[in-house]
């Protein structure tokens, strides 16, 4: 096999599915400061990678730092979600929609020096094929073949027609790596962004710098210091003590009127593809029974759960779709709060005799939100035990990939992730079900038309059967000290995009 040519390969679902949950951005340390003429920013989050190679690791912090910033993609997605030039300047597509031409960009190089080149972007989508450990790799099984015709032009051949094989080269499955170059990606990450990763202080910070050879529009700041904080108060206090410039995403939605009514602050409010899902594990009883899952659904009192456990700050849904898809429709009528109707679909179930374990991430929103779901369901007579589990790497090995739960909480932040989360019957929310993935398969190679009726279909699919329950679709809350630019209003990417921001 040459490196210019990739072969279509069929491969089976795979073992794990990289699970997208919420890390939030925020920054720290030097209020961008100068430091030797180097102007600083630091960005906090609150879920530190396990290690930074998203190709063999789940979870949606690696990205977080470093895709459009490390690590670039022919197209990305820009602040409304449509997909713009990066790597690729410009890309057509033949009338069968099976062929995808791309012009690359000229003079760019990774951190290494090595240049980047069309038989980069073939490696890139081969490794993706056959090296990629995430299930994620499932959105490269279109393509058919990968061609290097010139240094900046590849030519790419789908099986058939696909909707969403571009929109999914704007993630992180689309980076682009060098051929020699990804020897270490836990520790080295090698990528021909407008930062370069420098060093990683464990449990504290991951440092990106400037790239002096970047190909493009040089980014402001030419260091950022990702700075990792696990409590909520913390963030905030740093952020009113002057220590640091930007709060991603608040942690404590409660907290944001003292940063209203301070004239230092500036506080961005939109909206994010991250669905707060309560998974059911249906491989086991009392999941497995319908009944059990729609009551649990009726028990729900989701604005009331909204406005305690987030203040009132989100959007209900109703099912796996966010309102900035086109494919959205509000189905949170489906399943009113009802506790009578939630007892009597109980009644005569396995769940009237069982404890049902609920494992939440130590993240704050699905803390919160454990608690106010534990205690609406246990309301209709529903026993839960409730336990927080270390996250990554406990919520990972417990929840994710041995399916010991009987419900969980976590934000799916992925864009356009429905497939991801519910048409896999190995994924952890165990669903698959055939006639779901009909409909998504039939999604993909339809028209434009056909896509938006079989996606909406399928939401209500999902919604009905209740697969599981969509708590809210959480805010992107932004605080930023006054002065800061380029922020997004909303978060429609698994990116904090840095190259972007700047000083007025």
């Amino acid at each position: 096999m040459t490196p210019s040519r990739v072969p279509r390969r069929l491969r089976g679902l795979g073992a794990l599915l990289g699970v997208l949950l919420l890390t939030l951005a925020g920054c720290q340390a030097g209020s961008s400061q100068q430091q030797g003429g180097t102007d600083l920013l630091a960005v906090g989050l609150v879920a530190e990678p396990a290690n930074l190679d998203f190709t063999t690791a789940d979870g949606a912090a690696i990205p977080q730092a470093l895709l459009y910033n490390v690590y670039e993609t022919l197209v990305k997605l820009d602040g409304e979600g449509a997909l713009v030039p990066s790597l690729a300047t410009s890309w057509e597509v033949s009338e069968d929609r099976l062929t995808y031409t791309f012009t690359l960009v000229e003079g760019a190089t990774f951190s290494t020096g090595a240049p980047f080149t069309a038989e980069d972007a073939v490696f890139s989508i081969e490794r993706v094929q056959t090296g990629w450990t995430t299930s994620l790799a499932r959105a490269m099984d279109a393509v058919e073949e990968a061609t290097a015709t010139s240094p900046t032009t590849l030519e790419v051949t789908l099986s058939e027609p696909s909707n969403d094989w571009l929109f999914r080269m704007a993630t992180r499955v689309g980076a682009m790596f060098s051929r020699t170059g990804v020897d270490d990606l836990a520790t080295t990450p090698v990528g021909t962004g407008p930062y370069t990763f420098t060093r990683w202080n464990r449990g504290d910070s991951i440092t990106l710098t400037r790239n002096a050879s970047y190909w493009g529009s040089a980014p402001v700041f030419g260091e950022v210091v990702l700075r990792y904080f696990k409590d909520a108060t913390a963030l905030n206090n740093a952020m009113l003590s002057g220590t640091i410039d930007v709060v991603g995403t608040v942690q404590a939605p409660e907290s944001l009127e003292q940063f209203t009514s301070d004239p230092r602050f500036q506080v961005i409010e939109g909206t994010t593809t991250a669905e707060v899902v309560l998974a059911f594990n249906r491989s086991r009883a009392p999941l497995d029974d319908v009944d059990v899952r729609r009551a649990i659904k009726h028990a729900i009192d989701h604005q009331a759960l909204l406005d305690t456990c987030w203040a009132g700050r989100g959007t209900l849904i109703g099912s796996m779709v966010p309102p900035t898809d086109p494919w959205y429709e509000d189905l949170t009528g489906l399943y009113p709060h009802d506790p009578g109707r939630a007892r009597e679909l109980l009644a005569g179930t396995s769940a009237e005799e069982a404890t049902l374990r609920l494992r939440v991430p130590n993240l704050p929103y699905a803390v919160a939100c454990g608690q106010v779901v534990k205690s609406q369901l246990e309301q209709v007579g529903l026993e839960v035990e409730l336990d927080t589990l270390e996250f990554p790497a406990a919520w990972l090995q417990t929840v994710y990939t041995d399916a010991d739960y009987d419900l969980s909480i976590i934000a799916h932040v992925e864009p356009r992730d429905l497939r991801t989360v519910f048409g896999d019957p190995d994924y952890y929310t165990r669903y698959g079900e055939p006639e779901l993935v009909e409909r998504l398969d039939a999604a993909d190679v339809g028209t434009e038309a056909e896509q938006i009726e079989e996606m909406r279909a399928a939401a209500r699919m999902l919604a009905e059967d209740a697969a599981a329950d969509w708590l809210f679709l959480l805010p992107n809350l932004v605080v930023a000290e006054q002065g800061i630019t380029g922020l997004p209003q909303n978060a429609v990417s698994e990116s904090f995009d840095l190259s972007g921001l700047g000083r007025a």
